[in-house]
């Protein structure tokens, strides 16, 4: 509730106004007590104050019975009581303007993140990594940036995983060492987280954070992660927290003292986020808390005991509100002690005794007053939330999603091309090349063979028509010599058949000549001879 100026959260016994400065709002604040104490009721009573200020509130629902928040409240009888007791006149029952968002799109918008933009760090948290697998998810981060891979969903962190586990020796000299046992536990891991759902978170449109800093009519408007479902994996709850927070942090300007914050952040549950968390992981999320406030945000843990929150960020939670504890073991007893000790002194009631015997809805209050400097704690009853308690039905909770200026904003999921696609067409084109290449060698032996099988048929070839040659001279020589043969024997014949004739008729002209010597024996020799040469 707003007053003056002021956020009234509650009243003391005495009828003291406890109120939080809205220029001290962004110091930061602290919500604690045992379950059904009514720390739900001070958020939302904060939660208001904060929207009538005009500061949009982030606020995670775990139980679903925030989303009344949308819808207005009814002064009923349990309630006016308490407003008679507080003395408050001018209470108003009245809706807030509200928000609601669900990384699994069915009771909000869709609320994404690329797994880029969530980094190696708080992704480890969600898969509950060692600091050497962690190492081994930073390196696959790194390559994926040198190499322009985008990651974008959890299946491009796969393909980038098994991409460096494949390559592996060609990575570790300039990277680090690179383990597959490692890289084999981070793809277990994922899949575990992908079987909770994650698989909805990761991808885009990715949320613009910048969407929480809004306000309707001057009012700040109270965005609600519904988280009923998310907080059933608490490691994936607790580091999708933390991602916001640190995404507020690196995206938010630098903006100093502010008369008001220019967003609350309530984390709820907060000792999910610090459960075993180690020192190096711990001094980053310090870090945030000791300069987030200076980019005019202000960060309310909620928890059951203080001491669920590390000492070196409750040094920085300066606006605190104890509800009941119980103490009846060493370690509970021990934990009231711490929170008894961590308010200034009041000397009209024992601290530690006064946190052992609070009713619901009251509880120790200490916040800032204009120095920065906590006032004592005085023991106060909650104001009654303004809004309705409690969950709302399903039609109440899609008319208000659907008369948000979001709607349609981050609905349709997309499929931009990035890491596993890209890696899937690295993959074909080796693929392809490696098949051309294999190609090409069977071609070029089988060239090779052609031309060995070509040759040789040449050179058979060859050898055939030189045989053939060889006999075709040799038949012709020999023709040749056989009818040189031939012709020397016809000639040295008709030579032998003309001495013949020849010695024929010499002796036969002889006789002739020698018996006749006559004209008569002239001419029968004559015509003898002629018709012996004719």
């Amino acid at each position: 509730m707003l007053a003056n100026g002021k956020l009234l959260i509650g009243k003391s016994d005495k009828g003291q106004e406890l109120v939080i400065l809205p220029q001290m709002a962004n110091r930061h604040g602290l919500i604690t007590g045992a379950s059904g104490s009514g720390k739900t009721i001070t958020l939302k009573v904060m939660a208001e104050s904060f929207s009538d200020a005009g500061v949009p509130v982030f606020l995670a629902d775990v139980k679903g019975d925030i989303a009344g928040t949308a819808v207005k409240g009814e002064i009923n009888e349990a309630i006016q009581k308490r407003l008679d007791k507080l003395a408050i006149k001018d209470f108003e029952a009245k809706s807030f303007p509200v928000r609601f968002w669900d990384l699994f799109g069915t009771e909000g918008h869709p609320l994404r993140a690329t797994v880029e933009s969530v980094g190696p760090e708080v992704l480890s948290i969600m898969l509950g990594l060692t600091e050497a697998q962690e190492g081994n998810l930073a390196i696959a981060f790194a390559i994926a940036k040198d190499e322009n891979l985008d990651l974008v969903d959890l299946k491009d962190l796969r393909a980038v995983l098994q991409y460096v586990a494949e390559n592996k020796d060609t990575y570790s000299t300039r990277y680090g060492n690179i383990t597959t046992q490692s890289i084999g536990v981070i793809q277990r891991s994922l899949l575990t987280l992908e079987n909770q759902g994650a698989d909805h978170f990761f991808g885009q449109p990715a949320l613009n954070v910048q969407d929480f800093f809004a306000t309707e009519d001057g009012r700040g408007v109270i965005n609600i992660l519904h988280a009923v479902t998310l907080f059933e994996s608490p490691d994936m709850y607790a580091a999708f927290l933390l991602w916001l927070l640190s995404t507020l942090f690196s995206t938010s300007p630098e903006v100093g003292d502010l008369d008001k914050p220019k967003l609350v952040f309530f984390f709820d549950e907060a000792h999910l986020l610090f459960n075993g968390m180690p020192a190096y992981r711990l001094k980053r999320i310090v870090q945030v808390v000791k300069l987030i406030r200076s980019r005019g945000i202000g960060l309310y843990f909620i928890s059951q005991s203080p001491t669920d929150i590390p000492d070196e960020i409750l040094a920085q939670l300066g606006n605190r509100v104890q509800h009941s504890l119980r103490a009846y073991t060493p370690s509970e007893q021990k934990a009231v002690k711490a929170a008894a000790q961590a308010f200034r002194v009041n000397p009209e009631f024992d601290t530690e005794k006064a946190i052992l015997e609070l009713g619901t809805g009251e509880a120790l209050i200490s916040f800032q007053n204009e120095k920065g400097a906590p006032e004592i704690v005085e023991r106060a009853t909650i104001l009654p939330p303004q809004s309705q308690m409690g969950a709302i039905d399903g039609v109440t909770r899609n008319k208000i999603i659907n008369a948000s200026p979001l709607v349609g904003k981050y609905d349709e999921p997309e499929n931009p091309e990035s890491a596993a696609e890209i890696i899937q067409q690295k993959a074909d084109t080796k693929a392809a090349e490696t098949a051309a290449a294999e190609e090409a060698k069977i071609a070029q032996k089988q060239q090779e063979m052609a031309d060995r099988a070509a040759e040789k048929a040449a050179n058979e070839q060859a050898k055939l028509a030189e045989k053939e040659r060889i006999a075709a001279e040799k038949a012709a020589a020999k023709a040749e010599s056989d009818r040189i043969k031939a012709e020397e024997k016809r000639r040295a014949q008709a030579e032998r058949d003309a001495k013949k004739v020849k010695s024929k008729a010499d002796r036969f002209l002889g006789n002739v000549i020698g018996s006749a010597g006559s004209a008569i024996g002239r001419k029968i020799t004559d015509k003898i001879l002629k018709d012996l040469f004719k």
